[in-house]
């Protein structure tokens, strides 16, 4: 029973279809005009380990007498059945010759045993010249003078060499312009605190240091004093800070009110006493003149002043000289691209009137 189905089995592979190594070749067109090109694949089924050497011409190698090779192009590997593979190679053709051309068959060798395709055929066609009407052809041209004249085109050519050194050395100057740092006077608009403001705010500092109850009243009316003379010199505009205590009062006098300007003149008296003569205040009196201030400061207010203020920048004599050499770095940027400019357009039209 085993020596059956060996048997059986043996007959089935002896019988399996194979599928052979093979070579073909086929044209894509078995008619062409004199000078006209024809292509002829050559195509090889062999196994995947298998090396293969298709036919080699050089250019202008005659296929057969009359035929030439131009070139030839290797088309690549595709996967086919029975797990072969097929690789194609195409050869462009021409001839010059009107005849019926047979072309003999394209050997490969495959792992060096040589296949042969089949022959193909080619006609070559000559093209019809209607000699009946020989007019409407022209015969050759004869060797014409060149109107080139160096006398013309030199003032083109010189000026051209003359815009493309002028491009370069301003290209140059830009790079120069762009590296360096840039200076600039921007104009900035900030809030401005007005003068009164200014005074409170600094009087709440006083407030929430505690320095109405210190033990250093010196410290406290020093403060209390400086805030009310910068205030007076902000909202009334005469040098308050330079000034004695009986001169702020004397000059307030003229415009002022006499009740404040009398708290104000207490105030004042006792910061002297305070700072000059060792003067020791109650706490009481610390607060009444902290009442005081604010009093003067909120009857002398105005508050319909312009809050905004510009400020522009201080630029140093280094950085003034950098601004004026850029300045004239731009200009001479500006006066280069315009030259090369108006030096493009001549040269253009002077070309095109030698071309007219």
């Amino acid at each position: 029973m085993i020596m059956t189905c060996l048997s059986f089995v043996i007959c089935h592979l002896s019988f399996s279809p194979v599928r052979a190594q093979t070579v073909e070749a086929s044209i894509d067109s078995i008619e062409i005009f004199i000078g006209e090109q024809v292509h002829v694949t050559v195509k090889a089924t062999m196994k995947e380990s298998s090396k293969s050497e298709f036919p080699v011409f050089k250019p202008m190698q005659m296929v057969t007498p009359g035929v030439e090779v131009l070139s030839s192009s290797e088309v690549g590997t595709k996967d086919a059945d029975g797990g072969l593979v097929e690789r194609s190679v195409v050869y462009t053709l021409t001839s010059f010759d009107d005849t019926l051309y047979y072309l003999p068959p394209f050997v490969v060798k495959i792992d060096g045993k040589p296949y042969e395709s089949k022959s193909l055929a080619l006609k070559v066609l000559n093209m019809e010249v209607d000699t009946a009407h020989v007019n409407q052809f022209f015969g050759p041209k004869d060797v014409q003078d060149n109107p080139f004249l160096w006398s013309e085109w030199s003032l083109a050519f010189w000026l051209s060499v003359l815009m493309l050194v002028i491009s370069v050395f301003g290209y140059y100057l830009y790079l120069r312009l762009r590296d360096n740092k840039p200076i600039i006077s921007t104009i900035r608009i900030v809030k401005k605190l007005l003068p009164h403001q200014k005074a409170m705010k600094e009087i709440e500092l006083i407030k929430a240091e505690n320095m109405v109850n210190s033990e250093n009243p010196k410290e406290y009316y020093t403060k209390l004093t400086d805030t009310l003379r910068k205030y007076i010199d902000e909202r009334y505009g005469f040098r308050a800070m330079e000034m004695t205590s009986s001169e702020i009062i004397d000059r307030l006098m003229r415009t002022g009110d006499q009740q404040s300007l009398e708290e104000l003149r207490q105030l004042f008296t006792t910061a002297d006493l305070v700072k000059f003569a060792k003067y020791s205040t109650l706490i009481n009196e610390n607060d009444a003149n902290l009442v005081s201030a604010i009093d003067f400061i909120n009857q002398t207010k105005i508050e319909n002043l312009p809050t905004e203020e510009v400020v522009k920048p201080e630029l140093t004599e280094e950085q003034v000289r950098s601004k004026k050499m850029r300045t004239a770095l731009k200009w001479i940027i500006w006066g280069i691209t315009v030259l090369c400019i108006s030096i493009f357009v001549y040269v253009v039209w002077h070309i095109y009137q030698l071309l007219m």
